[in-house]
């Protein structure tokens, strides 16, 4: 299978910049996600890659052979990339049965009746619709759309598979289902997966790596865990987990690995894995909600503004003087609204440089108090 690399791609749309000087390489085998807000440049990079836009600047090669390059005049068309690719609305012929949407594009690609047949029977079955095979779309649920849109798109082997939010319009336990129907589904059939979605949900759960764009620009690209255990800044950390990433402006005063850190009425002492490098006392404190430790007295005095509870947790909602953190706590429990609390920080904290691009500048723990 193959390996997809951008060099210094770019591509402007008048003096809009949707995607700023892209370098990406996607290994072989790989799950990639493109992952960011609307206008983010994440469906534009998609669809340079698989052809369907020309970029403004740039290379860009699968399994070794260039598809495009501006300097050069080289752009082969999507049909020459050896790429499939899967929209949002599936696309399937209406007035075609299941076995002839998937067949359709082995017949034009001037395959023998048997070989058509043993490919859709093969898909049918890797998909689980064989009992679909002679329905027509309308008679088919969302889901069952969705598995044949995949099998039509994997019919002639394509080396690639792009994906373009596909479960957007499915509801939540379908798409729950479906994701681990493709995560298994890229397990089955060895192909590079590339995915588009701003559901960051869908690139945690399904990726190998994870590409994350803002404005054209990418902010980091790693898997998945690691992104979400050591954001490069601001954007990505508000951006990966749910609930958010707690955020908390606060000032530190910098001695080599330790610092100082204040806000409002609260002090501890941050301990980094490395030399702490500030532009100013200005910081921000970065905390994911399960590191945040209710006790039964020990740490920070804080008031319960809200408490979520979903059975296997609770999202609890703290007012720390003015200040609002976020815990989640494990198993069936409940606070009472307004009831005084307590908590300490149980886990990793990270300091973000505010003056810096929000930039992460060390990764630690900290005693409150």
């Amino acid at each position: 299978m193959p390996e997809i690399k951008l060099k210094n791609v770019a591509k402007r749309f008048g003096k809009f910049v949707a995607v700023d000087n892209l370098n990406l390489d996607i290994e072989s085998n790989a799950f990639i996600t493109l992952l960011g807000p609307s206008g983010c440049g994440k469906t534009t990079t998609l669809r340079m890659i698989a052809g369907l836009e020309t970029p403004t600047e740039g290379q860009i090669s699968i399994d070794g052979k260039v598809v495009f390059d501006a300097d050069k005049g080289i752009n082969l068309p999507p049909n020459k990339r050896d790429v499939g690719f899967l929209f949002q609305n599936y696309a399937l012929w209406p007035h075609m049965t299941v076995y002839q949407n998937i067949a359709f594009g082995l017949e034009n690609l001037k395959w023998d009746k048997a070989r058509i047949r043993a490919r859709a029977d093969e898909l049918l079955k890797m998909l689980r619709i064989e009992q679909f095979e002679k329905r027509y779309p309308a008679e088919l649920s969302g889901g069952q759309q969705q598995r044949v849109a995949i099998a039509r798109t994997l019919a002639p082997g394509p080396k690639v598979l792009f994906m373009d939010e596909p479960l957007s319009n499915l509801d939540a336990k379908l798409r729950m289902e479906m994701r681990t129907e493709l995560k298994r589904l890229h397990k089955d059939t060895d192909s590079t997966f590339v995915y588009v979605t701003h559901d960051q949900l869908e690139a945690m759960t399904l990726s190998t790596r994870v590409c994350i764009m803002e404005n054209g620009v990418l902010q980091q690209y790693a898997p998945p865990l690691e992104m979400y255990n050591e954001p490069a800044n601001l954007f990505v950390a508000d951006f990966m987990g749910n609930p958010t990433m707690n955020f908390i402006d606060a000032t530190a005063k910098v001695s080599g690995n330790k610092a100082e850190v204040s806000f409002g009425s609260v002090h501890g002492t941050f301990t980094g894995n490395a030399p702490i490098a500030l532009k100013s006392e200005k910081c921000v404190l970065g905390i994911r909600p399960e590191f945040v430790k209710i006790t039964d007295g020990e740490g920070v005095r804080a008031t319960v503004y809200s408490t979520l509870p979903s059975g296997m947790e609770t999202t609890v909602k703290l007012d720390v003087n003015g200040t609002p953190v976020t815990a989640v706590v494990f198993g069936g429990v409940d606070y009472a609204v307004d009831s005084q609390v307590s908590f300490t920080f149980g886990g990793k904290v990270i300091l973000f440089d505010r003056e810096n691009g929000g930039k992460n500048v060390a990764e630690g723990t900290m005693i409150l108090g």
